[in-house]
């Protein structure tokens, strides 16, 4: 009778633990290797970046539209002209936070701009209504309508460079 031939030499490969064997360091070289598997899938990015909803713009955002329309719902031009004015700070502040996080554009820049212009009518017109002791001076209340829509666009413009994701969303490599 012959005797059995030898057993195989072990493979040079890890087995998994499955089989019960595993060679020295395979369970450590599994690891690393997930770990540089998932290095590589995520990538080195900025995760520390602020969410791209700007929530602090988002609250201004929605007190500068609530204050312009409950301040001139359905009153007179004297009086809506009184809670424009009132705006401006409210307006300032988004501008800041807008400036802050780099949110600055040409169609935002054009609005800021026409709001400017239609202030400046309405506080030139209003004198010349006041000058005429007319509250129905027609020119004013046309001034008063054209900065209320340039609020509005204002608004939309806030609103537009808001909600757009930044270029690579925010992620960009360190």
């Amino acid at each position: 009778m012959t005797p059995p031939p030898p057993p195989p030499p072990p493979p040079s490969f890890p087995r998994s633990a499955a089989c019960g064997r595993t060679a020295p360091g395979g369970a450590v070289r599994a690891v690393a290797s997930v770990a540089v598997l998932a290095a590589v899938a995520t990538g080195c990015r900025n995760d520390t970046a602020p969410s791209w909803g700007y929530p602090d713009l988002k609250a201004t955002l929605g007190s500068l539209s609530r204050a312009l329309d409950e301040g001139c719902a359905g009153t007179a031009p004297e009086r809506c002209a009184d809670d424009l004015d009132r705006l401006g700070p409210l307006a300032d502040r988004a501008f800041g936070q807008a400036l802050e996080h780099r949110l600055l554009d040409a169609g935002y820049v054009d609005a800021v701009t026409d709001l400017a212009r239609a202030r400046e009518l309405r506080v030139a017109t209003a004198a010349d209504a006041r000058a005429g002791r007319d509250p129905r001076y027609t020119p004013f209340r046309r001034a008063v309508a054209a900065e209320r829509i340039a609020y509005r666009h204002l608004l939309a413009a806030l609103e537009r460079v808001r909600t757009a994701p930044p270029p690579a969303d925010g992620t960009d490599p360190v």
